[in-house]
């Protein structure tokens, strides 16, 4: 007969291998949760009216032969929180409010679902069997690179149009809501602002938002690469400018910049905010948008996002751009000579960053 403590260590042995079957199966959530949205079940169960719930059966095609194969995908999403299942026969689901991020409400149409389609690309997901490369060789190319014969991200984005679509989708899907939460909690901080420049502001979009909301900012210079800014539309109040941001930034009251630090190593950080530091005027800050990672490793969501976002930068734009804490990111600003640092959480997954000089 066992002893007591033989058998809670046998159970706490048994829970501990039950875990790891759970990790390593874990690729099921995210290639249920591509197939669902391939298969336009949020749109379908929010279309029904009411966020009605819906069986398999009613989520596909009349006559489908065997629609349990589209519940076993709901019941794993709906163990994840995707989904609510209510039950009875046959089984019936409902979105929940993580499932209905993949609903679009914003005035693009984009969602959080084209960000899951953008990130489960094959192009993608080829880079990461080659995770292990990147520890070995951290200065040689990305695992992305590595996948697709030396080409980076985007420089692949670039030359597959569907691949930059999806990709541009994808921010803007996420980016909606976040600027929206911006203007709503940051509106204050672009007091004295006349002139803004967004880099790294792509078609224009968010500089577009900011001042539709802030009627105090009369010019906008959005900033981007020559070819990007070359495919902007025109906007009101807007001037596309391209150029390098290595090189030199356009002057402004005050800078923008979205997801732009992320990618790039700790000395590119710093030579970008150093441009951005000699385009302004004394007082004049940089308002940077970046995900911040908490310093210390816990088991939450918050920690659980950011930190895997931060391995997904590292396998597939670039193996030493990163996600920071707040103090690596107010020692980047400080090498850049702003004197001035605060960081504002606004949003459960980016932050703000304000820069002064």
């Amino acid at each position: 007969m066992k002893e007591e403590g033989e058998v809670s260590s046998a159970a706490a042995a048994a829970e501990a291998r039950l875990a790891m079957m759970e990790l390593a199966n874990m690729m099921a959530v995210p290639m249920a949760l591509n197939a669902v949205i391939r298969l336009g079940v949020p749109e379908a169960i929010w279309a029904a009216g009411e966020n009605a719930p819906l069986s398999a059966a009613e989520l596909l095609p009349a006559g489908h032969p065997d629609p349990t194969v589209l519940e076993r995908l709901l019941r794993v999403l709906a163990s994840r929180g995707v989904f609510s299942e209510h039950g009875g026969s046959p089984r019936r689901y409902a979105l929940t409010a993580v499932g209905r991020t993949l609903v679009a409400t914003g005035p693009s149409g984009a969602s959080y679902a084209d960000y899951v389609l953008q990130h489960h690309q094959d192009a993608l997901v080829a880079a990461w069997p080659r995770l292990h490369e990147a520890v070995l060789d951290p200065t040689g190319p990305e695992p992305f690179a590595r996948a697709h014969g030396g080409v980076p991200a985007y420089a692949y984005y670039g030359k597959d149009r569907e691949a930059n679509e999806a990709m541009l989708r994808a921010m803007t899907g996420v980016s909606e809501p976040f600027m929206e939460a911006l203007l709503d909690g940051y509106a204050g901080g672009f007091d004295g602002v006349a002139t803004l420049v967004d880099v790294g502001g792509s078609s224009g979009a968010c500089l577009q938002m900011i001042m539709r909301r802030i009627g105090t900012i009369k010019e906008g210079i959005n900033f981007d690469l020559p070819d990007v800014v070359a495919a902007a539309p025109p906007i009101a109040g807007v001037s596309h400018v391209g150029g390098d941001m290595f090189k030199s930034i356009p002057s402004g009251d005050a800078i923008f910049m979205k997801w732009v630090l992320t990618t790039w190593t700790n000395d590119e950080c710093t030579a970008i905010l150093k441009n951005c530091y000699n385009a302004l005027p004394d007082g004049g800050k940089v308002i940077a948008c970046e995900p911040v990672v908490p310093d210390q490793t816990d088991s939450s969501v918050r920690t659980r996002a950011l930190l895997e976002n931060d391995i997904f930068v590292m396998t597939t734009y670039r193996t030493q751009g990163r996600e920071r804490s707040e103090e690596e990111f107010r020692q980047l600003g400080l090498a850049a000579g702003f004197s001035g640092f605060k960081a504002i959480y606004l949003d459960p997954f980016y932050a703000v960053l304000e820069y002064t000089k």
